[in-house]
């Protein structure tokens, strides 16, 4: 084999491992972004599972607040249904958005009931609203470290296709710029802790 055929395979083989190379770490980084934004799914999920609890728990004690009561219960069913399509549509900016915005205003609902079960003694007292409610702040914290998983997941990813000369490839192979997820008003931010009693 001549050098000059050599040297010709060299030049033409080493881009095309370098290329296949970047499109298996972008794939990665999108992967583990994928997998990030799930753990974020499965503390919504949790979230979402504890509300018609918590609604029935203090619906004896609260019951001229039903409007409260009414206003969480439509919101929960909101985000349920926002978190839906989220599934179906992918993790993109406007299916974020609208996630951000469902939940951003089923915390704020959640954040008024509990401002409630702080305003009634019997009701910090009633053993399942105590427990509840302090499921409730827990699953508040995952879902803040689930986000910011997340988004240090989105800067990987976000690092990794914009990188000259890699961003290249993943302008070739379609690989796109992921919107990280803002900080939206929680329930664990909008209501005072629960007391044990």
């Amino acid at each position: 084999m001549s050098t000059g055929l050599m040297v010709l395979l060299v030049v033409l083989v080493v881009p095309l491992f370098w290329a296949v190379a970047r499109f298996n770490a972008f794939v990665a980084a999108r992967n583990r972004l994928e997998n990030a934004f799930a753990q974020i799914d499965v503390q919504l999920n949790r979230r979402h599972d504890m509300v018609p609890g918590l609604v029935t728990a203090t619906h004896a004690y609260l019951e001229h607040e039903r409007e409260t009561l009414t206003a969480v219960t439509a919101a929960r069913q909101r985000a349920v249904a926002v978190q839906e399509g989220s599934k179906r549509k992918g993790i993109g900016g406007a299916a974020l958005a609208a996630l951000e915005a469902a939940e951003s205003e089923l915390g704020g609902q959640l954040g008024r009931l509990m401002a409630l079960v702080e305003s009634y003694p019997e009701l910090r007292a009633d053993d399942t609203v105590s427990r509840l409610t302090e499921e409730l702040s827990l699953t508040e914290n995952r879902i803040a470290f689930a986000r910011q998983a997340f988004n240090d997941q989105v800067l990987a990813y976000n690092t990794v296709i914009e990188l000259f000369p890699s961003s290249l490839v993943a302008t070739i192979t379609g690989f796109r710029r992921a919107a990280m997820m803002r900080a939206t008003r929680s329930s664990a931010e909008t209501a005072p802790v629960p007391v044990t009693l």
